[in-house]
């Protein structure tokens, strides 16, 4: 599960620099708790701009704070540390994300909304007390009028208390610490993907990142249930087809097809052993795309009802120049 703080949690409702402290550290005190299980609390890089008393934002009221060790460790994970989530957006300025009438475009309770919406397990950390955003679960809409397709609702945890974060997370699936445990999870939890023996082994070179193999698990989850998305006749459901619209269509897609230079230039490197067939080359250009690390899941392409879906490679983009 990612965890985002919750900007819009903050709206000028203190009053004085004693109430905004104990807030801050009740904030510091999920983000501790995120941390021991493995996870972290995204900020916005601007969120030391937002005003949590009338006329101060919050970086001159952090400043204000009466111990510097306190300060100085929220400055730290708000300027330095992050990470952020803004670095690996995945809404648009122009996605209409509304909440309780209000449009939350720009803002994390957006991102976590648009994420959820994504096959991404994402929940809200906010600050309390606040008038609007001690609730949980938060209901986002995302309006698609413009673009002609019905519209879809998000329903995102949201947590002001340590206590129950904590418990939240335990309940939780925990997130892979090493390349080899997301080759192991993805083994044991996708029984729509036939992976090839040796398609994770690209990652090994790769510096672990958290979020990239999260990242990777929802990419396999999203190629996992469209495998498993066909009627008796053998056409996709109803779901399958919102998940190829979804995911595998527009510029925004999280699944794309190589370009045909890309085909041209690279075809030997798109091109895998058959995990069931020795001998019998797969042309693979279709992946899914991480971004943080650049990384790339290759699978066959097309899919069928009753034949396997091959997943091939994780791991660097192959058609990098």
């Amino acid at each position: 599960m990612e965890l985002l703080a919750n900007d819009l949690s903050i709206h000028e409702q203190f009053h004085d620099i004693a109430s905004f402290r104990d807030a801050l550290a009740r904030l510091m005190s999920m983000r501790a708790a995120a941390r021991r299980f493995d996870r972290e609390v995204y900020c916005h890089t601007g969120f030391l701009i937002v005003h949590p008393l009338s006329g101060m934002s919050m970086q001159q009221a952090i400043g204000r704070l009466p111990d510097r060790n306190e300060s100085r460790a929220a400055m730290i994970w708000l300027t330095r540390a992050g990470p952020f989530w803004d670095d690996v957006r995945r809404h648009g300025a122009d996605d209409w994300l509304e909440c309780r009438g209000d449009i939350v475009t720009d803002s994390a309770v957006g991102e976590a909304a648009f994420r959820t919406l994504h096959g991404v397990e994402c929940g809200l950390v906010s600050v309390t007390p606040s008038d609007n955003w001690n609730f949980t679960p938060v209901e986002v809409v995302w309006r698609r009028e413009a673009e002609k397709l019905e519209d879809r609702c998000a329903e995102v945890d949201n947590w002001w208390d340590a206590g129950a974060l904590e418990d939240g997370l335990r309940e939780a699936d925990p997130p892979p610490t090493s390349w080899n445990e997301l080759r192991q999870a993805s083994a044991n939890r996708f029984e729509n993907l036939t992976f090839a023996k040796d398609c994770f082994e690209p990652l090994d070179g790769v510096p672990f990142a958290g979020s990239s193999a999260m990242r990777l698990l929802v990419l396999l989850d999203l190629l996992n249930r469209l495998a498993g998305a066909f009627d008796t006749d053998g056409g996709r459901t109803a779901e399958g087809q919102r998940i190829y619209r979804d995911y595998f269509t527009g510029d925004k897609a999280l699944f794309s097809d190589s370009s045909d230079t890309e085909k041209r230039d690279f075809r030997e490197k798109l091109t895998f052993p058959h995990p069931d067939s020795p001998g019998k080359p797969l042309f693979c250009p279709w992946h899914g795309k991480e971004s943080h690390k650049t990384l790339r899941l290759h699978f066959s392409w097309p899919m069928q009802a009753g034949e396997p879906v091959y997943v091939v490679y994780a791991g660097p983009k192959i058609t990098k120049r």
